[in-house]
């Protein structure tokens, strides 16, 4: 399962250097309509995670995924046909309704393999499996474009998720509801860790769409390192440190990830040089790892069994939204200084602490009651 949500996710990274030279060089595009093309699946995935995850309930996880599998080989055929930027736009559509499908199917999936004394280890390493697919994916994307082509690209973007629906072929279904399921598209238990990884989400948004600016903006070069830096810490701390959140619970993860990551924020905020915005990057991407699998081990624990794929689509839900909230603040005090973009994205992750121990408290208290 984790190799076939490596493999899509990479072919989604795949294309993020490229798109940008499609629509400038190819399409004739503007700045604002690559942004408006990367939109375009965010927000189309926010509004079927829900959905996905109660589909997954009712009929099983594995034909879920199939078909979001499938959704990406025709969005690597889209990109492929002179369609213009009305035939990009439908392209990246389509993706965000697979990459929801199978995200959020997957999780259910994962869920319901997993024994509940290593659930927050077992949803992080499935999580990581996406970080490491959008980690790969753009660095193979650039090597493909350079010694090939935009034809080469979206081959391989087809490739990729190919792979996938061969490994899904060969795993067996997983338990279904059926009627049993909840159609709340926001559950209850959703809302606090939803928030809380909303607030986490900030400091990814800030580095990810402003590291690089805001360190040539002071005369230093090779700011792009930023975001590699981000993703290398966060997949080691997921590795290294994944049954944390089920050993000690939740709620000290959270307080450890949230602080530690807006002390990264502050560091890049004021970095005079490379190396310290590098070792802000680094610390920033350590702490924020562990936060998604302390609260989706919250959202699992407090969601009843028929909610429970409604509601992790759900949190991932709050993270879209969260990235795209950012880059729209963080764009406007970016106008005015980019250290104020990264001390709001500090602010922000502090809120987690909010959010995320109310969240834990509300657990315990599930916990505590429903155990006689």
């Amino acid at each position: 399962m984790a190799t076939a949500l490596f493999c899509t996710f990479t072919s989604f990274g795949l294309v993020i250097p490229v798109i940008p030279r499609l629509v400038t060089e190819e399409l004739h595009g503007s700045a604002f309509q690559v942004g408006t093309a990367f939109t375009v699946s965010g927000v189309v995935a926010l509004l079927v995670r829900p959905y996905a995850g109660q589909l997954a309930q009712r009929t099983g996880s594995r034909p879920v995924m199939l078909l979001g599998s499938a959704l990406i080989i025709v969005v690597a055929g889209l990109y492929a046909l002179p369609l213009g930027l009305p035939g990009l736009f439908a392209a990246r559509l389509v993706m965000g309704v697979g990459e929801a499908l199978l995200f959020t199917a997957g999780s259910v999936w994962t869920v319901s393999l997993t024994p509940s004394e290593r659930r927050g280890q077992i949803v992080g390493f499935y999580g990581l499996a996406m970080w490491s697919g959008l980690t790969v994916g753009p660095l193979l994307g650039e090597v493909v474009f350079r010694s090939g082509s935009f034809g080469a690209v979206w081959v391989t973007a087809a490739v990729l998720p190919a792979v996938s629906v061969g490994v899904l072929l060969f795993l067996p279904n997983s338990a279904r509801l059926g009627t049993a399921v909840s159609t709340r598209l926001l559950p209850p238990s959703s809302v606090l860790p939803g928030l809380s990884l909303g607030c986490g989400a900030f400091g990814y948004a800030a580095v990810a769409s402003f590291g690089a600016l805001a360190l040539t903006s002071r005369g230093i070069d090779n700011g792009s390192l930023l975001i590699s830096l981000f993703s290398v810490a966060y997949v080691s701390v997921r590795l290294l440190a994944g049954r944390v959140p089920d050993r000690i619970g939740p709620l000290p993860v959270i307080v450890v990830s949230a602080s530690v990551e807006a002390i990264g924020m502050v560091l890049i905020a004021f970095a005079p040089v490379l190396w310290v915005a590098a070792a802000g990057a680094l610390i920033a991407g350590g702490g924020f790892t562990l936060l998604y699998p302390a609260l989706a081990l919250i959202t699992i624990d407090t969601a009843p069994e028929e909610e429970r794929g409604a509601a992790l689509g759900a949190i991932t839900s709050f993270f879209d939204v969260a990235v795209g909230v950012a880059g729209l603040l963080g764009g406007a005090l970016a106008e005015v200084s980019y250290t104020a973009t990264f001390l709001l994205s500090a602010v922000a992750v502090l809120g987690s602490l909010l959010t995320g121990t109310a969240a834990a408290r509300r657990r315990s208290k599930y916990i505590s009651v429903s155990v006689p």
